[in-house]
């Protein structure tokens, strides 16, 4: 779960059963927590936005800034522990897409749409002169298969065209 400001409570006290139909006790009680934990993802976003919506975006920064969004406890650094055994996908972006691109990655990221657990650490958008840099850190560089889902995932949540360039790098190469 991504840190925010203030702490989350579950509030349960909806009556969540006012189908008609009455599912086995087991399937019952899938639906009920899908459907917790739909409202409890639902309830950090619309938290997330209320802060989200009065900072400024990245595409009216001007100069060298960056931007990180980790998970609570997970220092935006190579030597944290849940980092450096990772890497980080990076998308150079043309001026003027960093906004809405960082905007659908966090979006991405707090509505749990990567389905790879534990394993993103955080991301980071860099504002640089002539172009933006997006990148998303997790923490296993040598898993494939999770790396290869963070990538397609990425591609589809920033809809980025077939062509576009995506680097992986582990941190262990960026320290050197």
């Amino acid at each position: 779960q991504f840190s925010l400001p203030l702490s989350l409570k579950d509030d349960d006290s909806g009556d969540h059963d006012q189908d008609n139909c009455s599912p086995k006790d087991g399937e019952k009680e899938k639906h009920d927590e899908e459907e917790k934990d739909s409202n409890t993802t639902k309830r950090k976003v619309e938290q997330f936005w209320r802060f989200y919506s009065h900072m400024i975006r990245p595409g009216d920064l001007t100069g060298h800034s960056d931007f990180h969004l980790f998970k609570e406890g997970i220092k935006p650094m190579w030597e944290d522990d849940a980092n450096k055994s990772g890497g980080k996908w990076i998308i150079r972006l043309r001026k003027g897409l960093a906004s809405r691109c960082w905007e659908n990655l966090i979006l991405a990221m707090l509505g749990e749409q990567f389905m790879v657990g534990e394993e993103i650490c955080g991301a980071v958008v860099s504002v640089r002169f002539q172009e933006d840099i997006i990148s998303i850190w997790n923490k296993t560089a040598s898993d494939q298969a999770t790396t290869a889902r963070i990538r397609d995932t990425l591609r589809r949540v920033l809809n980025l065209p077939p062509n576009t360039i995506m680097e992986y790098k582990t941190h262990t190469d960026s320290i050197k």
